[in-house]
This record gives C-alpha cells, structure tokens and sequence, in this order.
C-alpha cells in the first residue's frame, strides 16, 4: 500500500558534487551540493539563487565539478553549513549556516590549477570536470532557484579507476562516490554519516550526530 505524502525532501540518492569557483576578488569557493543530473556532456546543477557559487556562476560563466569518494565524507560535511556570501540570510542563519571564505581549508582540501578554465579543481577528488556555463533557468514554482546547464569541457579522472586498455572509460567497480540520501551520507554500499544538514534542516535521521554505521 503507497501512502500520500508531501515529501519535504526529494534527495533519493544522487551523488555528491564539490563545486568550486571563483570569487569576485579571484579567490577560490567551495561548494557541496547533490541537486545534479548529467545527460552527454551537459549537466545541469539546481542552486539557490543566494548562494556564492549562483552568484559565481552567473558573473564568471565557469565552474569545476568535483566529485568525491566515499572516504572523503568528513571534507564535505566540513562544508556543509558554510556559506561564502557575506550575506547570509536569516533563514539561513536559523539553519545553522555562517560565512566563511576559506572553504578548502576548512575542509582539509588542496586547490589545483585546472586547464581551460579559472576556476580550481579540488586536487584531492578522483573525478574532477572542468565545466563552462551554457544557460540559466529559474525553476518553475521556485523563484529562489536557479537551473544552471553546463558543458563539460574536460575530464580529469585518476588512472587507478580508467578501465585497464581503455582511455575513456571509468571502472564502475574501482569508482566508489559519496552519496546524499535523505540528508545522509552513503558510500561502499554502506550508511556513513548524517550530514550537517540533517539538524538544520530538522531531518529525523535514523542515526545520531556523529555516530558511523
């Protein structure tokens, strides 16, 4: 029997993307998100319309996907509730989010130089796209969201997980990503961790903060 539900969450299970890009004054931010869905080499990326990585967008036109393993939980949830817009807004503010520029340091990770566009890649993921702008959407019903489609412009993958005779293929048994479910981590085949946002979000997740599976 199904039973008719307003979901308050529609995070089935995606996986999680560090996007990083540039600040208006050249530095670097780093952002956590999982509201991202590939199709050929276009992805589009669901942002809300205050957060710095938008607002990056929009002005610079270019990004870098960074895809984490599951052994990499603790950096991203390090950034969870950080938001690089000084701006932060009382909502928010309630969830628990504060500004913070540093973001890779926060988190324990390492900016490296990418090759066709300006914004960094975070050295530290196995997969990393470097991702030029092609359109911006509001969604329908959601003014305070933005559909970001880009094009992924190069592929940056470590060797261990390209199919042995291949230059192309990733090897989906090697290639282990962090997953976001219902605001909790997921990776091997295994619960991690809540994130963060599960208190801010008043998420009743089934294991404590700070407690692993």
């Amino acid at each position: 029997m199904h039973k008719a539900t307003d979901l308050k969450v529609l995070y089935l299970g995606t996986p999680v993307v560090l996007i990083s890009s540039r600040n208006e004054d050249g530095g670097a931010n780093l952002a956590p998100m999982s509201s991202a869905w590939w199709l050929g080499q276009s992805c589009v990326l669901g942002l809300g319309n205050t957060a710095q990585t938008a607002v990056n967008l929009r002005r610079e036109g270019e990004c870098v996907l960074n895809l984490p393993s599951s052994g990499q939980v603790d950096a991203v949830d390090a950034l969870a509730l950080l938001t690089a817009n000084p701006d932060v807004t009382e909502h928010r503010r309630q969830q628990g989010y504060r500004f913070e520029r540093g973001k890779f340091a926060v988190a324990g990770l390492t900016e490296q130089p990418s090759e066709l566009v300006r914004a960094p890649r975070v050295a530290e993921c196995p997969v990393q796209l470097e991702c030029r702008l092609e359109a911006a959407a509001p969604l329908a019903g959601n003014p305070h969201c933005t559909a970001f489609e880009v094009t992924v412009v190069r592929a940056h993958v470590e060797e261990r997980l390209i199919v042995p005779g291949t230059d192309h293929y990733v090897d989906p048994l090697g290639w282990d990503p962090l997953i976001m479910k219902f605001c909790e981590f997921f990776g091997d085949g295994r619960r991690l961790a809540p994130s963060r946002l599960a208190e801010g979000w008043q998420m009743p997740g089934r294991l404590p903060a700070g407690v692993r599976a």
